[in-house]
């Protein structure tokens, strides 16, 4: 329970000091006032209306005292005064201006009409001094520690003259337990250089970075701006990540709006920020429209994708969420999470393989969801090449049972989580994809179930990419290994991929491929690079990055279409629609029996499967020496 603030909790000694200051700054306003008043002379008049301020005197000291205490003069932390506090000591005056002329005209007193506001000005400049006092002197201490040398803080530079510039360097100097030193501040603003930031030069802009990393021996340097846009944020890192200095960001606009910008709420720079676009957003009442009140399963719910699909169909008002993984810690780890996030939520979490047709059924008939999404499958490449026919017991196998399972059992869509592998595969996982995106599209043809599939690249963080794999390798002093130093992929972050696939499936209506646009391509040699650099250390000199040579099943680029689909675009324009091709059903059957004889026989070996898969898939090629 919040404990209510009281008066009484600040030491008594520090009231009665005020108080004592205040009623010093009353006789000496009084008194102050009909001097200047009379323009600095002691004469005959001065005297007669100094005896009149005398007899006030009692009555302001009392009307004073009630008036600060009214307005909280005595409550505020003055080491910490700032604009607030001002208009406070200001109003406070003001009242007590009022209140003596009030008073002078009900006595009845006389005394000069000029006097009045020469007594309200002098009032509060003494009390401004005595509250102020404190905090000028702090800073002035402030400032002299910054001069003298001190090893335990770091030389800190600011990108960003701002609100949220400003914030930062604030709190820097008025907190004791921050062991940074700002000593310069950079902004593209040509109007700011050559000034002062409180007190700190503001030297130039971006391009000014490493000159004056050079110059003030910067150690950290700290990216306050939150309104910019990515690609801006983008070009300040690239300066910024070749000078070694360790950096961090202010995350975002958000905490400028809310008053958050602090220290604490600084976080360190993340290789997503040099991806160099803005964030995708979606529109949040399509997704809501459809899931809201819904009954929606996930399989594969406690993976890297599948998790972020419950988190934000959590979010998004689902009438019930059923999670099913065949990896029970996964699946309870998501289950944890949303129980704390979500406390209202009616969860089922379900242990079950969707290679299992007699538990597909019951789960389908006992909970009837309306929408399923489809996440479980094999996703590594090299582990899927060297053991083929899993990937296609679990990819293609397990997406027929769980959506024929829909079908039967009347879901109203059902969305698989496709990828861009799928597309002119090189590899058995990318070839056991396509054949999920051909079983949903046959399927849609069957059952009223809206069957559609989502396809997009890697997701930055996911089980697998590569980000996770460099970060180890370079906390173990390296070297990242890279399979070739041309090789490319799309990235998206995860809750990106996943907002774009919920909102795909709002567009469905049946037999789609929805692609997702995954912006720009990049080079993992240069992500490797970025990444060192980002740690703080240096390509090739601290951490060597090492060519192993493309795995089996590698591709050095990854397609989003096929050329024989035609592409129409979406309300948004981050998702497209690829034409399905044309499928013959009965031989496509004969394909998929043919496959499921290959891989229930153990005697079977991985080039059999592959074979079977290259007749279903035409464009699937193989290495027929694995």
């Amino acid at each position: 329970m919040k404990t209510k603030f009281s008066l009484w909790q600040i030491p008594v000694s520090r009231i009665i000091i005020l108080l004592i200051l205040d009623m010093l700054s009353v006789v000496l306003a009084s008194y102050g006032a009909l001097y200047w008043r009379f323009e600095f002379s002691f004469d005959t008049l001065f005297i007669q209306y100094a005896e009149f301020a005398t007899t006030l005197l009692p009555f302001d000291l009392v009307i004073t005292a009630v008036v600060f205490w009214l307005l909280k003069l005595y409550k505020s932390v003055w080491r910490y005064a700032s604009t607030n506090e001002l208009i406070n000591i200001a109003a406070a005056c003001a009242v007590c201006f009022l209140l003596q002329i009030i008073l002078v005209a009900v006595m009845p007193l006389q005394m000069p009409r000029s006097y009045y506001p020469m007594y309200a000005f002098l009032l509060m400049i003494m009390v401004c001094a005595t509250r102020f006092s404190y905090r000028i002197l702090r800073m002035f201490n402030s400032k002299r520690r910054s001069i003298s040398k001190d090893p335990e803080k770091k030389n800190t530079m600011v990108i960003g003259a701002g609100a949220a510039g400003n914030a930062i360097i604030k709190e820097i100097e008025s907190s004791s337990y921050v062991n940074l030193k700002v000593l310069c501040v950079i902004d593209d603003d040509p109007g700011c250089h050559k000034k002062l930031l409180r007190g700190i030069p503001i030297v130039g802009d971006r391009t000014c970075i490493p000159d004056a990393v050079d110059a003030y021996h910067i150690e950290e340097i700290i990216i306050a701006i939150p309104s910019a846009p990515r690609s801006k944020i983008r070009e300040v890192l690239e300066i910024c990540k070749e000078t070694g200095c360790q950096m961090q960001l202010v995350p975002g606009m958000y905490q400028l709006i809310n008053g958050d910008v602090s220290v604490s709420s600084l976080r360190q720079v993340q290789i997503e920020d040099l991806l160099g676009r803005d964030p995708i957003e979606v529109n949040v009442d399509e997704i809501m429209g459809y899931v809201k009140n819904k009954i929606v399963m996930v399989t594969g719910g406690g993976g890297s994708i599948g998790s972020e699909l419950c988190r934000q169909i959590s979010g998004h008002g689902a009438k019930q969420l059923i999670i099913v993984d065949i990896y029970e810690n996964n699946a309870y780890d998501i289950q944890q999470e949303l129980k704390v996030k979500h406390p209202d939520l009616d969860l089922i979490v379900l242990i079950a393989s969707v290679r299992n047709t007699a538990r597909m059924n019951t789960i389908f008939r006992t909970y009837h969801p309306d929408i399923v999404y489809h996440a479980a499958a094999h996703k590594h490449v090299p582990l899927m090449e060297d053991s083929p026919i899993e990937a296609i017991k679990n990819n293609v196998f397990g997406t027929l049972k769980t959506a024929t399972a829909a079908g039967e059992n009347g879901a109203k869509k059902f969305v698989l989580i496709s990828t861009d592998k799928a597309v002119n595969p090189t590899n058995i996982m990318g070839a056991s994809k396509r054949i999920c995106e051909m079983i949903i599209q046959q399927l849609n043809q069957k059952y009223s179930t809206e069957f559609v599939a989502v396809r997009f690249g890697n997701v930055l963080g996911s089980n697998g990419s590569v980000i996770p794999l460099f970060k180890k390798q370079i906390e173990k002093g390296g070297p990242v290994t890279v399979t070739h130093k041309d090789i490319i992929r799309y990235f998206m972050t995860i809750p990106e991929a996943v907002s774009l696939v919920l909102q795909a499936g709002a567009y469905a209506h049946g037999g789609e491929i929805f692609i997702l646009d995954m912006g720009e391509p990049v080079r993992i040699y240069d992500l490797a690079e970025n990444l060192i650099k980002l740690s703080g250390y240096i390509p090739g000199e601290d951490i060597e990055i090492k060519i192993t040579g493309l795995r089996p099943g590698e591709k050095l680029y990854e397609e989003l279409l096929m050329s024989e689909e035609g592409m129409k675009d979406t309300a948004n324009h981050l998702i497209h629609i690829g034409k399905p091709i044309e499928i013959d059903e009965a031989e496509f059957r004969e394909g998929l029996d043919a496959l499921a004889g290959v891989v229930a026989d153990e005697g079977k070996q991985p080039e059999d499967v592959r074979a079977v898969v290259k007749k279903i898939v035409p464009t699937y090629a193989y290495n027929k020496n694995l």
